[in-house]
């Protein structure tokens, strides 16, 4: 019998260099030449992401309980960073909605400091994943996970609005936990201000009707700016940004470290984790979008590596986590960027609102704000998805349903993970039910691939004979699998002189099946039955000589036909040598 294998190894691509993983996407577009029609159209898109961003970085701050110059640093610092060492041409990186749960909990436990200290420990973190290389992996994450984790921020996102829009005046600070908070509200219904929840309500309105008949226009910006035009001139007794934050500063303040000890970082090392997580996730779905909008494909452990330098620089220059926004790079993408050089103008165009336009800020009513998140948050909910998933299977329901649920009243990181490992465990038994184990004595035809045939007739006799039994394994052969396929060769001795079993359909085979076959062989030769195994491909007959799976214990073929012809072999052996003896 032949114990090497006949077919070639499968042709792959050779693994990418360290360089390639990680050249940022804007040194291999200026490579390819960057003339000034494209920088015409980055400088155009980046203004239109800028418009987009700016009132949405403000709401998004607010939202996490930090002032709302803190979302424009994170806009503008992390922004240009993202773009320019990123994987992906067309990501705008900021501040997101997705956060806003993690950082307002951050904050409420451990302070500002303790924000800007668990973001620039994302930032490492997130740095590490990239130079490991496990940004590949982020894309096994289930889509009802992914799913159901957003719905569930699309609905916490718009319980913390809910203050604003409808201008409510607690008695004390207002609850994190869902449960508490819509209690807490309900109590303060008599406080609402019949004004803010017009303004909130006006700036729904305008952005949506906006949207149909003035696609291209920022309907975002123009809600905004008349609802604090009407503050301004008819001064509206509402709560602005003015009056609660005293406006925001026209300059970037300068660089310096957050407090950092020993205590401080073993306290915020959980919230560092659930950033780095969440902004990897987040960032990657978000390329991946832009990916299908344009037929690109981003680099992800650069695009990590970037993430974790921004995060880092955001910390540093006094703000919010930052990750990839799939909105923003979805408007990138719209009004024709070509490159990186869209999400870096983007960044100098807030840069220089901010400078010029930070007075004007002051009279943004908190409710106008609080409208637009509330529209964000309604948009963040796929409801056909949701509904699809639903539809789909108990089991994609099951990690749907899990997820959001967990998300909205539990935690967000605990919602990935058990989503996750849901979605784990119900692949994996759906994988052990594909395997699939044929039992065959009758004859066996010839395998046409084998040339040896037409010089060694077949033998028809044997592959109907009752004491040798074939198996043919069909599919992924791993531990899910290995308990059945063991049930049914633990029988093969108490009968059979020979069987054989056939891998000419398994792709992988993991260490758990392959000691599965071992103690099979293992008993099949204390038995005196001699045991075949045909079909191997390289990679699978390696794993079972790992674990001890070879001649001469177990003989290995081409073909199931190859190895009903050794057989027939040594049956005319024996059988001539009994003829001898006599």
């Amino acid at each position: 019998m032949d114990t090497t294998p006949n077919k070639p190894a499968p042709l792959t691509p050779p693994s990418p260099s360290f360089v390639e993983l990680f050249t940022p996407k804007l040194v291999t577009v200026l490579r390819e030449g960057y003339g000034l029609q494209a920088l015409k159209s980055d400088l155009l898109a980046g203004l239109t992401v800028a418009i987009v961003a700016l009132p949405l970085s403000m709401a998004i701050a607010i939202a996490c309980g930090v002032p709302p110059e803190r979302g424009l640093y994170t806009a503008i610092v992390a922004g240009f960073l993202i773009s320019a060492l990123g994987g992906s041409r067309f990501q705008i990186g900021g501040p997101a909605g997705a956060f806003i749960v993690l950082v307002a909990a951050t904050v409420t436990r451990h302070g500002i400091d303790g924000l800007l200290l668990a973001t620039l420990i994302s930032g490492i973190f997130l740095i590490a994943l990239g130079f490991l290389r496990l940004g590949t992996y982020i894309k096994f994450i289930p889509y009802p996970v992914t799913v159901g984790f957003t719905a569930g921020i699309g609905v916490i996102i718009l319980a913390s609005q809910l203050k604003d829009f409808f201008g409510l005046t607690l008695a004390g600070p207002e609850p994190g936990p869902l449960m508490e908070k819509l209690p807490a509200l309900f109590d303060a219904a008599e406080t609402a201000s019949p004004l803010a929840l017009l303004l909130a309500v006006m700036t729904i309105i305008v952005i949506v009707l906006m949207k149909r008949w003035r696609p291209g226009w920022p309907g975002m910006l123009f809600a905004v700016a008349l609802t604090a035009l009407a503050a301004f001139l008819f001064d509206l007794p509402v709560e602005t940004i003015g009056s609660k934050f005293g406006g925001i500063p026209r300059a970037l303040p300068l660089p310096q470290l957050p407090e950092i000890s020993l205590a401080k970082i073993q306290a915020v090392l959980p919230d560092a984790a659930a950033f780095a997580l969440l902004g990897a996730i987040e960032s990657l779905l978000s390329a991946v979008v832009a990916d299908g909008m344009t037929g690109r494909r981003h680099r992800s452990n650069c695009e990590l590596a970037a993430q974790g330098t921004a995060n880092i620089a955001a910390a540093l220059f006094g703000g919010v986590p930052a990750t990839g926004t799939i909105a923003r790079t979805a408007t990138n993408v719209r009004a024709g960027a070509r490159g990186p050089v869209a999400g870096m103008a983007h960044a100098v165009f807030l840069l220089v609102f901010m400078l010029l336009a930070a007075p004007l800020a002051s009279y943004i009513p908190l409710a106008a704000l609080a409208g637009v998140l509330v529209l964000v948050a309604w948009n963040m909910v796929e409801k056909h998805a949701f509904v699809a998933l639903i539809k789909a299977s108990r089991g994609e329901a099951l990690v749907l349903m899990a997820t959001f649920l967990i998300t909205v009243f539990r935690d967000l990181t605990e919602g990935i993970v058990i989503g996750f490992a849901l979605g784990a465990l119900i692949f994996i038994h759906r994988m052990s039910q594909a395997l699939t184990v044929e039992y065959q004595t009758p004859l066996v035809a010839p395998d046409i691939a084998d040339t040896s045939i037409a010089r060694t007739p077949y033998d028809p006799s044997l592959a109907s004979d009752p004491d040798v039994v074939i198996y043919r394994i069909s599919g992924a052969f791993f531990f899910g699998a290995a308990s059945t396929v063991g049930a049914v060769l633990d029988r093969i001795a108490d009968h059979r002189k020979a069987f054989i079993l056939d891998f000419s359909a398994v792709p992988l085979l993991d260490s758990t099946a392959a000691n599965t076959i071992a103690g099979a062989a293992r008993k099949a030769k204390a038995a005196g039955v001699e045991c075949f195994i045909t079909g191997t491909s390289p990679t699978v007959r390696r794993t079972l000589f790992t674990h001890g799976v070879r001649p001469p214990e177990v003989r290995f073929g081409r073909t199931i036909d190859s190895a009903l012809r050794h057989l027939r072999r040594a049956r005319r052996a024996k059988e001539d040598r009994i003829l001898g003896e006599d």
